[in-house]
């Protein structure tokens, strides 16, 4: 089954729509790279997805575990490198709210987001910076 079709607009621009629920992304090239910069890039979705999927994979890990991380947010900074050009680090910053994780629920946190789907799929040399702030 399809998972998405995506569209070349025109200007270096894409939209993207999921089939199964037909919700849609634009995309758009970054300014650095002859882009308005008006939408999500490609890349700034490949990295901003590695922090999404994280938090449903620790959103499972805490549901199955019987606490929450309603409201945790996480800042995600991409940064390029050339010859290639590629994202060559992904720093997130994971925030939680003030809820008094026991030390097992912080190790289950911090185990479940590097084991997300997304990240076992990233290149090896994609450097992955992973902080956790409680």
């Amino acid at each position: 089954m399809l998972t998405s079709e995506v569209i070349y607009e025109g200007n270096l621009r894409t939209k993207a729509t999921h089939i199964r629920s037909n919700n849609s992304i634009t995309t758009d090239a970054p300014v650095d790279n002859q882009g308005k910069g008006e939408y999500f890039s490609p890349t700034d979705l490949l990295s901003t997805s590695l922090a999404s999927c994280m938090f449903t994979i620790i959103g499972i890990s805490a549901d199955t575990h019987h606490f929450s991380i309603n409201g945790a947010r996480a800042e995600v900074t991409k940064i390029m490198a050339s010859d290639p050009r590629r994202v060559s680090e992904i720093i997130i910053d994971l925030y939680f709210p003030a809820n008094n994780y026991s030390d097992k629920e912080k190790k289950l946190i911090e185990q479940s987001a590097k084991t997300c789907p997304v990240s076992k799929s990233l290149h090896p040399e994609l450097l992955q910076t992973i902080r956790f702030h409680y």
